[in-house]
């Protein structure tokens, strides 16, 4: 069972970055507290029994290391595995994920764990065109949250705190036209990426970063 969550915060646009001096990209909503410390600490406990491996990007070995559920699209270093289901454990956060971006639980057919030891971070990116929206719940630790779009000649940055068991969005612009990245962490810290697929756009066992 979920815990009682607070309201969402504003729709981007509405809520300053990091600093308080400018807004952050149309598509990003972020919702705090979406879980109880002792909901946190339960899935933490099963995430430290997943076999992660490195996550893998062009033969480079990222120092982030992650665990994926659902059989349409897996990421290098994974395997095809025939439990590739989203686990019962993990159904609660696919609520979470309905309820911050209308969708349905079971339209986030796509599912990855990932384990950022002290010094891993993820460079700069847009998550692949066959996903829609996104949504990540942290965990243990927060993290900066950095977004990037060229300007001209420069490039127009954002950035946000994201809290230990809060979830956030991107979808639309955020997702589609920033890019974004996470800064190194100094501590242990999870994260679960939920997607959904756009139409047409889920294959089994495809393979790719």
């Amino acid at each position: 069972m979920v815990a009682a969550h607070k309201p969402l915060h504003p729709r981007a646009g509405e809520i300053p970055d990091l600093f308080g001096e400018h807004e952050l990209p149309e598509g990003f909503r972020y919702e705090a507290d979406v879980l109880s410390a002792a909901e946190e600490q339960a899935l933490v406990r099963r995430f430290e029994g997943l076999a992660f491996k490195p996550y893998e990007f062009r033969g480079y070995s990222a120092n982030r290391r992650i665990f994926t559920f659902g059989a349409e699209y897996v990421f290098a270093g994974q395997e095809v595995r025939e439990d590739a289901d989203v686990p019962d454990y993990l159904l609660p956060l696919t609520h979470i994920a309905s309820r911050i971006s209308g969708e349905p639980p079971k339209a986030f057919r796509q599912v990855m764990v990932t384990e950022y030891s002290p010094g891993a971070g993820v460079g700069w990116h847009r998550d692949r065109p066959q996903y829609e929206d996104v949504v990540g719940v942290s965990f243990l630790a927060p993290c900066v949250f950095r977004f990037r779009r060229r300007s001209g000649e420069r490039w127009e940055r954002r950035s946000a705190r994201v809290e230990a068991r809060s979830a956030y969005l991107l979808r639309g612009p955020a997702r589609e036209v920033w890019q974004h990245s996470i800064a190194p962490m100094e501590v242990l810290r999870y994260s679960v990426t939920l997607r959904t697929f756009r139409p047409g756009k889920g294959h089994k066992a495809v393979r790719g970063n």
